[in-house]
């Protein structure tokens, strides 16, 4: 009886490591607890994907190829409403932001982008660039908004401001490569 009793454990903890067997298999060094996924509150994925976004978007320098002899030295698309509400947001961001206590609100948005200048430097080496233009364009945004703010405590009352406007200056700012744009063997860069 008490070989039956081994025989039928063995088999069930030879049944129980097959079965977790199963699956997909992992190949390589094991991180064991440190695999295990960790939670992460929304609010900072969003704030790290918005970082994340704005740096790509508009923080890095595009590398254009020369400019045609005799053609227009032209910027390249003025900014965007994405990228003037995000510089307003950081030159201004909005009081309050609690909810049924203090919250500000900007509605009815219009914004009017103005070309301020648009030049290019001369030609000059940049390291790891080679022989390039910086060509600037400047813009002046002007954003026509209604500011609503609402007070809840302690008497609850709305104020609306419908003549509210902010001023922001956006610089764009791209390289222009001299000469040949696909550097050959002979030469020197």
């Amino acid at each position: 009886m008490v070989s039956r009793v081994r025989w039928w454990m063995l088999w069930s903890l030879l049944g129980m490591l097959l079965l977790s067997g199963t699956g997909c298999a992992t190949y390589g060094p094991s991180l064991g607890v440190l695999a295990v996924p960790i939670p992460v509150s929304p609010f900072f994925q969003d704030e790290l994907e918005d970082r994340a976004w704005h740096r790509e978007r508009y923080e890095m320098v595009p590398i254009m190829g020369p400019i045609t002899a005799g053609g227009p030295a032209r910027a390249l698309d003025p900014p965007s409403h994405d990228e003037i509400m995000r510089a307003l947001e950081k030159a201004r961001p909005l009081e309050g932001g609690i909810p049924y206590l203090h919250e500000v609100q900007r509605n009815n948005v219009r914004i009017v982008i103005e070309p301020i200048a648009d030049y290019v430097d001369p030609p000059r080496v940049y390291p790891l660039i080679g022989p390039a233009q910086l060509h600037h364009a400047h813009y002046k945004c002007i954003i026509y908004f209604t500011e609503v703010t609402r007070v809840g405590w302690p008497i609850p009352h709305t104020v609306k401001n419908e003549d509210a406007q902010e001023v922001i200056y956006i610089d764009h700012c791209h390289l222009h490569l001299v000469g040949d744009a696909d550097f050959g063997a002979g030469s020197p860069y």
